[in-house]
């Protein structure tokens, strides 16, 4: 009995101070699931990570949400809801409010890239990824970083101001300055310009030193250094191998069309198909996992479904289809599967073009390439062969009743949107007459990011607001030159003009919205040009609301709110 008690006893002592550690003990150690202790180790772990980066921005600018989301362009100076009424920014009183869905969508959806990056950048020293390797991938996820916060603070002004990875709930979140936002995003585009390849060694659709630079300009404006923002831009203009495309080129440069219409066909965004003024370009695949787009049809990069007029749903004067069959076409004069959503405003479609909106414009002299009829279709004509008293004849000279009743149904629109003669064999209907299923509908190329053009017009705007009107004018007409525009002399720049050529050459491609409030020029040009939201749009609508349910979950301190709201 007593060798049994002393045996217990020893066994008791060696326990104690070989078995019980309880911290260690209760320290899980994942082994057959992801965790960020076994997810970021290896190179090929931080690409992946990267991949899913690329995959959100993707979706943000894919009308991801649907119309309702497209708040990019939508009640801008730019576009419209067509149908009139509240849904999709028909209101900024109903739209953008403390509990709507729009505001809510964009600080999520950054804030969880700006989440993700941090976890990139937190995980890096403790990797096996070499030195060197760690400084590329680093500066990609600052980039990323970088360009979420743009973003932020150009919506809602002044916001948390997040830098290192979350590992535990935090409830007690407070507002950075706007200044401090963008000084954080000098420091990590600056990082970015130092440390990532040229665009003509990056991979297509990779962020590269360009669009650091790029950014660093636009950044340099809003904090009012119009030296360094020169510089950075002349550093994309001049050193990056870039330059604007002026002669035909890609997949349909043996067809009728000009080099405008060339940039937005089908396979001819990124660099591999020659085209060299392409900075950052979002990839879409065509029936590859993950690539989005598939033959039955995509739900992302909605552009053609949401702005592209719905001819299919018109009927001639005879109260017939408008179209064959009654199917929307893989054609210009269709537009292919629109449902009138997004309507361009008539300072888009008439004044920039210094045409009069109640003339008839469906032939127009300008000799700027990017009003053609290739790249802004001005008509539509019935080719219903089963119509014909009004087969080949315009819209314009026999209305439709029920388009002069809901003139959504047609008006002019910019042909990159769609992609006519180009859409894939399982969205068309029949490939001898390119009907299209109803499940067409999406924009099946590549999307711009950044083109060389927007550099030029942000080296334009820190030239001017230094004061030299006649820098920015050269830089203006570099654009205007490929267009075949009239240049325009020093004495016509001024803000207004250059958001102007924005608007012409860069529609349905920048952020409107961002570009307008990060010059402080969204609610004067809603008022201005904005048929449906000029007289609901309000002061205050220059920024967004922070969500009220982000307020209301960051309990431990105050968040603050934005005047009006």
């Amino acid at each position: 009995m007593k060798n049994t008690i002393k045996i217990l006893l020893l066994a008791g002592a060696l326990f104690a101070s070989v078995g019980c550690n309880e911290e260690e003990f209760l320290n899980e150690v994942p082994k057959d699931f992801y965790s960020p202790q076994n997810s970021y180790i290896t190179e090929a772990n931080f690409n992946a990570a990267l991949t899913d980066l690329y995959a959100r921005v993707r979706a943000i600018q894919s009308v991801n949400g649907g119309a309702d989301f497209y708040s990019e362009v939508l009640g801008t100076d730019l576009a419209f809801n067509a149908r009139l009424d509240n849904a999709r920014i028909g209101d900024y009183n109903s739209s953008i409010i403390t509990q709507g869905t729009i505001p809510r969508y964009h600080w999520l959806s950054w804030y969880k890239i700006i989440s993700n990056a941090n976890t990139i950048i937190g995980r890096l020293p403790l990797s096996q990824v070499s030195e060197a390797r760690q400084k590329v991938i680093g500066a990609e996820a600052k980039l990323f970083r970088a360009w979420s916060y743009r973003q932020l603070v150009h919506l809602f002004g002044g916001v948390p101001l997040i830098l290192d990875e979350a590992t535990t709930p935090k409830s007690d979140y407070s507002r950075a300055s706007k200044e401090a936002v963008l000084n954080q995003i000098l420091a990590d585009a600056t990082e970015a310009a130092t440390n990532l390849p040229n665009v003509a060694t990056a991979v297509d659709g990779r962020l590269n030193k360009a669009v650091a630079n790029h950014l660093l300009a636009e950044t340099y404006i809003v904090v009012k250094d119009y030296d360094k923002a020169i510089a950075a831009a002349t550093e994309v203009i001049q050193n990056s191998g870039l330059s604007l495309m002026t002669a035909r080129f890609g997949s349909l440069r043996n067809q009728p069309g000009d080099v405008f219409y060339d940039l937005f066909r089908v396979g001819n965004q990124n660099r591999k198909a020659g085209n060299l003024e392409a900075i950052w370009v979002i990839q879409y695949e065509l029936d590859i996992i993950g690539g989005v787009l598939t033959s039955a049809g995509s739900s992302m990069n909605q552009q053609e479904r949401t702005i592209a007029p719905a001819v299919f749903s018109i009927v001639d004067p005879d109260g017939k289809p408008s179209m064959n069959k009654n199917l929307s076409a893989s054609t210009l004069n269709s537009g292919g599967r629109g449902v009138s959503f997004v309507q361009p405003t008539d300072y888009w479609t008439y004044e920039i073009w210094g045409l009069n909106p109640t003339a008839d414009n469906r032939i127009v002299t300008s000799t700027d390439i990017r009003t053609s009829q290739y790249n802004i279709v001005r008509d539509f004509k019935y080719n219903n062969p089963a119509s014909p008293n009004f087969f080949g004849k315009s819209l314009i000279d026999f209305p439709a009743n029920n388009w002069k009743a809901q003139r959504w149904r047609w008006y002019p629109y910019p042909s990159k949107i769609t992609t006519p003669g180009q859409h894939p064999a399982g969205v068309l209907d029949d490939p001898a007459l390119q009907t299209l299923k109803s499940i067409a509908g999406a924009t099946f190329r590549d999307m711009y990011m950044i083109r060389l053009p927007e550099t030029y017009f942000l080296r334009a705007e820190a030239y001017l607001l230094k004061g030299d009107a006649a820098k920015a004018a050269e830089d203006l007409n570099v654009v205007r030159n490929r267009a075949k525009a009239t240049p325009v002399t020093p004495g016509e720049v001024t803000l207004d003009y250059i958001l102007d050529e924005r608007a012409r050459e860069l529609i349905f491609e920048e952020d409107r919205r961002v570009t307008l409030q990060r010059m402080g020029k969204l609610v004067e040009r809603v008022r201005k040009y904005n048929p449906l939201n000029k007289a609901n749009i309000r002061d205050h609508h220059a920024l967004f609301p922070i969500p009220f349910s982000e307020i209301e979950a960051n309990k431990d301190a105050k968040l603050e709110q934005n005047p009006g709201y």
